[in-house]
């Protein structure tokens, strides 16, 4: 059996779409963490007004998971446990308004997910839901299938990114190309997002829940934390469309975990996400990477670029990611860089960012020119560096963009 997920994607929808035939009525397939697979077209407009009046069953279809709360919910009724189907009453204050048939999807045992259909009058008959349990004995059989997969590829996707440069992740990229196959052909980048507020694998989503996700791992970040690294396969080179939509899921998952990503909340530890550029083959993984996680740290350091980062986006930050970390702490502008002078630092950043214009700057910052023109003076005696300079005024501008990374 394959293991190709773009393949299993299409085989998941095919299923669902079967069972709905079998039982005249959308079903949706969800893994045992209740995130979405896939789910069956509605046959009419009747059953999208019916299912919209359910906010438990639109909210897994337009966020493709479901809350904790309702998980725990539906486990209530035995369903990791059960061999068949599972009727489960509406329960308006738990937002499920329609009662729901739960199919279990098992494989040699253990449950790997759940089809849902809502339960109308007078349902399926035994002899459908048979026929439907049946197609389920195949989707477990795929899951199982896929889970083993992305497990091995867990382990090379992390080999290869922290390998030391040289033969050692010449030699994890082997392996890795190896295991992917023909899937190792092609477009691909690599999400970064940082830092995963859990360093418990099994906090990290199913991989087979994003789209054009090929791998998955979690990679050190910093001394204490971990990032999630996410290898996505693009169908053309020219657009990283398809993982700039796995991240924002990511980020989605992240927030459910406890992760800021933006607001008051999130000020002293914000998650964000980068997005390396796209690559043909596996060659540059490693190179890729790098690019990801430079700009999720330029998404946590600059507001206006996050919480998703491109590389091919973030200016001058390709530059000062790429950098050592003491290579920005330049003692010349250190002065400037205490809370004291924090005024001091934003009115020098917002004038280099304006290009020197004084009556930009002055706008932009809601001040008059005379109090400008007295911060940057202010700003020279402190540093010792010539505004009108133009590589002091360079120094000065890295090192105030470089001191937030």
């Amino acid at each position: 059996m394959t293991a190709d997920r773009t393949g299993h994607r299409g085989d998941y929808q095919e299923l669902v779409d079967e069972i709905s035939e079998l039982l005249g009525a959308p079903a949706t397939l969800e893994n045992r963490d209740f995130e979405l697979i896939a789910f069956g077209a509605y046959d009419s407009e009747d059953e999208l007004d019916a299912a919209a009046l359910d906010p438990v069953r639109t909210r897994s279809i337009l966020t493709r998971r479901s809350t904790a709360a309702v998980r725990a919910w539906f486990e209530g009724f035995g369903i990791t446990r059960a061999t068949g189907p599972v009727r489960i009453p509406p329960t308006p204050a738990a937002g499920v308004y329609r009662g729901r048939i739960c199919l279990p999807v098992r494989h040699r045992g253990v449950v790997l997910g759940y089809v849902w259909l809502l339960d109308d009058d007078p349902g399926p008959s035994e002899q459908q839901l048979a026929a439907a349990m049946a197609v389920t004995v195949r989707i477990g059989a795929l899951l199982a299938d896929e889970a083993q997969a992305g497990a091995d590829l867990t382990r090379e996707l992390r080999a290869v990114l922290t390998a030391e440069r040289g033969w050692q992740r010449d030699m994890a990229v082997a392996e890795l190309r190896t295991a992917l196959g023909s899937r190792a052909d092609g477009p691909h980048t690599l999400v970064c997002v940082a830092p995963w507020p859990s360093t418990d694998p099994d906090d990290a989503p199913s991989v087979r829940t994003l789209p054009g996700a090929t791998a998955l791992c979690m990679v050190p970040w910093g001394t204490s934390e971990q990032s999630l690294a996410l290898l996505v396969r693009l169908r053309s080179s020219d657009t990283v469309t398809p993982a700039v939509s796995a991240a924002g899921r990511l980020l989605e998952r992240a927030e459910g975990l406890g992760g800021g990503v933006g607001g008051d909340a999130a000020k002293s530890r914000p998650v964000a996400a980068g997005v390396a550029a796209a690559r043909n083959g596996l060659a540059e993984v490693g190179i890729a990477w790098q690019e990801a996680a430079g700009a999720a740290r330029a998404a946590r350091a600059e507001p206006r670029l996050g919480p998703i980062a491109e590389w091919a986006r973030i200016g001058p930050y390709r530059l000062l990611t790429a950098l050592p970390a003491e290579a920005t702490h330049d003692p010349v502008v250190a002065p400037l860089l205490t809370p004291a002078h924090h005024e001091l630092a934003r009115t020098a950043e917002a004038y280099l960012d304006c290009a020197g214009q004084a009556g930009r700057t002055a706008a932009e910052l809601g001040i008059h020119r005379q109090t400008l023109y007295y911060r940057l003076s202010r700003v020279e005696r402190l540093t010792g560096l010539d505004l009108d300079d133009g590589e002091d005024r360079l120094l000065l501008h890295m090192a105030l963009k470089g001191s937030r990374l």
